[in-house]
């Protein structure tokens, strides 16, 4: 998916403010494992979210990432289709984010960002946060779907048999990064038997 004359894979990471900042922080760290250049940008309500859900700081975000932009920061380098990048996952995705990918109506960094991918039809992954789901939020997804995005909300695999909750997370973030073709080396893979 890259062809940018050998440089290093490019992720662009957004955090919208629902709830599941760890899948964001977990991304970062995934990412910097396996060498890839990551591009963080994150909502107002995430960075809340994160201090409510986690004992981290914004700036321990930003050093996870090679590169951090605020969210009003419309003219970032993220912003354009002419920054070369492999793609973008908004992990995790509040509808708020995902209805304005859907309605094209890009208020923020993260969105515009995100309508950029799909404009350039570059992969990109919503992992949207929110249940239940009303008719209003289904369209949506329908939306960014019909789009070229995909919508992976963080389903836990229980065939992995998961013993930690990092161990359930780092699963579903592997099988996002899949979609990229970057292995995380996170993922228990299915070989059609019970013992894996």
């Amino acid at each position: 998916m890259n062809d940018r004359s050998g440089s290093r894979r490019r992720i662009v990471v957004g955090i919208s403010g629902a709830s599941g900042a760890i899948y964001g922080v977990r991304l970062l760290q995934m990412l910097r494992r396996a060498e890839v250049e990551s591009h963080l940008v994150m909502s107002r309500s995430a960075q809340v979210t994160l201090s409510h859900e986690t004992s981290l700081r914004m700036t321990d975000l930003q050093a996870l990432a090679d590169m951090s932009y605020p969210n009003a920061d419309i003219g970032a380098a993220i912003s354009s289709g002419s920054f070369r990048v492999d793609g973008m996952i908004v992990a995790p995705c509040s509808i708020k984010t995902l209805s304005e990918i859907a309605t094209g109506c890009t208020g923020s960094l993260i969105s515009r960002a995100a309508d950029v991918m799909l404009k350039e039809r570059r992969r990109l992954v919503l992992m949207v946060r929110e249940t239940p789901l009303h008719a209003g939020h289904i369209r949506s997804m329908a939306a960014v779907t019909d789009a070229g995005a995909i919508v992976y909300p963080p389903v836990p695999a229980f065939y992995a048999k998961p013993a930690t909750l990092e161990e359930m997370v780092d699963h579903t973030l592997g099988r996002v990064l899949d979609l990229f073709d970057i292995d995380a080396r996170a993922v228990r893979r299915w070989d059609g038997r019970s013992g894996m």
